[in-house]
C-alpha cells in the first residue's frame, strides 16, 4: 500500500470549507504551533510537566529538578512565559514560576496519555 493517492481529485466543498475556517485562524494556529515547538524541546517539556504538578516552582527549584543551571533554567522558564504557557511573579529575591492556565496543564496531560499509548502499542 502506497501513502498517497494515485489519483488527483479532492473534494470541493470541503477544501473549500476547511481553507476558509484556517484563514480565520490563521493567528491562533500560529500560536499554536509555537506552543508546541517551545514544548518538543525536552528540558521545556521537563520543566512544563513539574510545573504541570505543582502551584508554582520557583527557578532554583526547576533548576535542581531538571539538573541545569540557574542561568539555562531561566532561558527556558523566560520562553514558556513569553510564549504564553508559564507566568512568573517575583517575591523579594526570587521568581516563581507557574502554568499560565489549566489549558496548559489539560495540554501537557493529554500529550503524556498520548505518549503513553504510543509506546504501548509498541
Amino acid at each position: 500500500m502506497t501513502d498517497r493517492c494515485e489519483v488527483f481529485k479532492f473534494d470541493e466543498g470541503k477544501v473549500n470549507k476547511l481553507t476558509s475556517l484556517i484563514e480565520k485562524q490563521q493567528k491562533e494556529i500560529v500560536q499554536v504551533a509555537n506552543l508546541f515547538k517551545a514544548l518538543s524541546d525536552e528540558t521545556r517539556m521537563k520543566i512544563a510537566y513539574a510545573l504541570s504538578q505543582e502551584d508554582e516552582l520557583c527557578v532554583c527549584d526547576v533548576a535542581t529538578i531538571i539538573g541545569a543551571t540557574t542561568a539555562t533554567t531561566s532561558h527556558h522558564l523566560r520562553h514558556l512565559r513569553n510564549i504564553g504557557l508559564a507566568k512568573s511573579r517575583k517575591e523579594g529575591k526570587l521568581v516563581f514560576y507557574s502554568l499560565d492556565d489549566d489549558h496548559v496543564r489539560i495540554l501537557i496531560e493529554t500529550g503524556l496519555v498520548h505518549g503513553k499509548e504510543t509506546i504501548d502499542r509498541g
